[in-house]
């Protein structure tokens, strides 16, 4: 990314292509006055240098005479604005070239055209948010359903932040008192209290390992959580995955081994993305292709979130011993088990299956029978109750990384103080502490490098 902030950045906030508006957005201090010298209001003689923030003004782009467009123009006054820097928002007609032709123009005339997420960066070096905020915005931008939006919005909000705020202010103020007693080492004097130091350590490990246990469910929500769909070949194993998906997206057929990889698709479920795998057949092969699939089903079952389990419905008394084996092997996993083709089934077949396992869920994947159940079945495995409880979820790999490392160091200084360590010892990982906790939310000096690398993966105009 650039180094340098005190240019004027433009691009197009608004996804490029033919729509019927387009978004162009300047920031940087010359931004109102660059925009002044090519904007002809319909009131004579009005001048955006001279209007207030977040007001919008009616008129034209014109170079030399020639008028671009008909737009409508924002301003936002420093500090009140996304980026705290002067920032201006030309809304013009989404014509491609109508966007090239503004573009063209102040970039021809002072302005250099942003780098992903630069706006954002901005608005994160003048203190408009932290970086754990900052990052979140591309979350938000990013999030395909109603639990990955919500996660995103809590954390935009400042979530993860206000969690560690306190408490990263409290351990700084006792490692200011121990970096005080060090001065003071050779009159043997404590200014922090062990036993309330002792109490903040606790809290704040507490923290730290709720944070840090809350991304394994926070990762699977943002990013659609696994589903792996097992079982013997011909069970309808495709034919469940296209009943969910409501469309052809496995081939079905009645020749054993048909699926010999995995085949994915994402289906949103009351606000939840779900990440569906259909798997191959397990079976004892000597087909080689085929035994590659079946090892791909059972990595895949035990990477997934969830396992469903599919057997015959005709079978099904056959299989007690077979379900209480899969219900060991997968004992760590939310296991559903699903008896298929009850549609060949009678009523009185069905009331008379005796089973030896509890929760065997009947459904007709040809026929769409129970599927709304299983759908239903799904959700409730889910725990959402932290979703609604609008807790801190962390869903950044970065986060969980430097979460995970300050709980190394807390835990170091609670080692520290039960050994009976000398202060200028465990100082050293309270430092560590703080510093891993500021790397969340850049309450550091920042390293540009690390920035660029951050935002580079936003979008042009964000």
């Amino acid at each position: 990314m650039q180094t340098h902030f005190n240019d004027t950045i433009i691009a197009l906030a608004t996804p490029s292509g033919v729509g019927a508006i387009s978004v162009i957005r300047l920031s940087g201090k010359q931004s109102i006055e660059l925009v002044d010298i090519f904007f002809k209001s319909v009131t004579k003689g009005k001048k955006l240098i001279s209007q207030k923030s977040h007001t919008l003004h009616l008129g034209h782009i014109v170079d030399k005479n020639k008028i671009l467009d008909e737009v409508l123009v924002s301003v936002f006054k420093n500090p009140n604005s996304y980026t705290g820097e002067n920032v201006v928002e030309i809304s013009c007609h989404g014509s491609v070239f109508i966007q090239q032709e503004i573009l063209q123009l102040f970039l021809k005339n002072g302005c250099r055209m942003a780098d992903n997420g630069e706006f954002t960066m901005r608005a994160f070096l003048n203190g408009k948010m932290d970086l754990s905020q900052a990052e979140a915005v591309a979350d938000v931008i990013a999030s395909n359903s109603e639990a990955s939006h919500q996660m995103a919005i809590q954390q935009m909000r400042g979530g993860i932040s206000n969690e560690l705020k306190n408490l990263r202010q409290q351990l700084l103020d006792f490692a200011s008192l121990i970096e005080l007693e060090l001065d003071f080492s050779g009159e043997d004097v404590e200014f922090a209290d062990r036993s309330k130091f002792t109490e903040l350590v606790n809290k704040i490990k507490f923290v730290l390992k709720r944070l840090v246990d809350s991304f394994a469910f926070g990762n699977a929500m943002k990013n659609g959580i696994p589903v792996a769909i097992i079982g013997e070949p011909n069970v309808g194993k495709s034919t469940l995955l296209n009943a969910l998906l409501n469309e052809e997206r496995a081939i079905v057929s009645n020749i054993a081994g048909t699926t010999r990889d995995t085949i994915e698709d994402e289906l949103i479920i009351d606000g939840v993305a779900f990440r569906f795998i259909d798997t191959a057949g397990i079976r004892k092969t000597d087909d080689i292709v085929e035994n590659i699939g079946i090892k791909k089903a059972y990595e895949k079952a035990d990477n997934a979130q969830l396992v469903i389990y599919l057997i015959e419905g005709a079978k099904l008394n056959n299989q007690n011993e077979q379900l209480r084996i899969v219900k060991e092997r997968f004992a760590n996993k939310r296991l559903l088990i699903i008896a298929n083709k009850i549609d060949k089934l009678s009523e009185n077949e069905i009331n008379n299956l005796k089973l030896d396992v509890e929760g065997v869920l009947f459904l007709s994947a040809k026929n769409k029978t129970g599927i709304d159940t299983l759908k239903q079945e799904l959700t409730s495995l889910v725990n959402k109750g932290a979703l609604s409880n609008n807790e801190t979820i962390v869903t950044n790999s970065r986060h969980f990384e430097a979460l995970n490392n300050a709980l190394i160091s807390i835990n170091s200084v609670q080692n520290d103080i039960d050994l009976g360590v000398s202060s200028d010892l465990f100082a050293i990982d309270i430092r560590e502490c703080l510093r891993h906790l500021g790397d969340i939310t850049g309450e550091y000096d920042a390293d540009k490098d690390i920035l660029g690398n951050i935002f580079s993966n936003f979008c042009i105009g964000k």
